[in-house]
């Protein structure tokens, strides 16, 4: 008996494992990385993607976490190479706050690293409580509270892709999005707001690999070891993602690497990951 269970548990583990493996395959994570091959070849991704498409800026909008931080960084390296090989190349920033930002030092503290070539501030307050307030006036009604800000939320995120797009097309430029494989596992982001983008180049790593790049791009260490937040609910304020989540991003980042996680946090993850499929989709179309 004793023998048997030590079977059936090491197949469950050995299966478990090979899900973590396709899963992590489909999301082109890796369990290590060489972090400066990592700065150069992302570097190089944004100078390649600029030439093919002919377009001569790239906007970014700077939240204040290590993910637009480390994003913000390689953009500017990639459009000053494109300088230096003689193109025209530039890096526009983004502040987009909805009013008062709770945590604006750490997104100037991340400008300040980057030194993007400008910067943009456009609070999308009044954008996103307008068309709330339309979509009120319409006849739209929440079941309580939370549901209605759960709703500003993502407005919210489309309101500030909405305006990165505005900037891209007045200068002939990309937009960058900041989704790694943590995020697309877990679906954590909203579609078509900061799930929008025509170039991510974080695609694959896992969070702990994008603190990596960060570290080694120089960084401030406050904002390379940030807490995560989204910070779309204004009755949830600087709400942690891992509260969100329900589980923690080095249990996440294990899943994606391939290492041992606990059977909760297999079970969250895997669940989350089937329910927000569509997220990473291309929209349904007929068969």
């Amino acid at each position: 008996m004793c023998l048997e269970s030590t079977t059936q548990s090491q197949e469950e583990t050995r299966s478990r494992r090979a899900v973590q493996r396709a899963v992590g395959v489909q999301l082109q994570a890796r369990s290590d990385i060489d972090v400066r091959h990592e700065i150069e070849r992302r570097r190089d991704f944004l100078c390649r993607v600029m030439q093919e498409s002919g377009q001569t800026t790239l906007v970014l909008g700077i939240s204040g976490g290590v993910d637009s931080t480390v994003a913000g960084r390689l953009a500017q390296l990639a459009v000053e190479q494109r300088r230096e090989q003689g193109e025209q190349a530039t890096f526009v920033a983004m502040r987009l706050p909805y009013g008062v930002q709770q945590d604006a030092d750490d997104a100037n503290a991340a400008l300040a690293f980057i030194q993007p070539d400008e910067v943009l501030d456009v609070n999308i307050q009044d954008a996103s409580d307008a068309l709330l307030e339309a979509l009120e006036n319409g006849g739209l009604t929440f079941k309580d509270a939370h549901q209605r800000d759960f709703v500003l939320g993502n407005i919210k995120a489309r309101q500030r892709m909405v305006a990165q797009y505005a900037v891209a097309g007045a200068r002939g430029g990309l937009v960058i999005g900041t989704d790694q494989a943590a995020e697309a596992l877990m679906g954590f982001f909203t579609k078509y707001g900061d799930g929008a983008c025509d170039v991510a180049p974080l695609t694959g790593l896992s969070k702990r690999q994008v603190r990596l790049l960060g570290q080694q791009l120089g960084a401030p260490a406050a904002l390379v070891n940030k807490a995560p937040t989204a910070d779309l609910e204004s009755l949830a304020p600087q709400k942690l993602d891992e509260v969100a989540l329900g589980v923690s991003y080095e249990e996440i980042d294990d899943f994606l690497e391939n290492r041992e996680v606990s059977e909760q946090a297999y079970e969250t993850i895997l669940t989350t990951y089937r329910r927000t499929a569509h997220k990473r989709r291309l929209p349904i179309a007929p068969d």
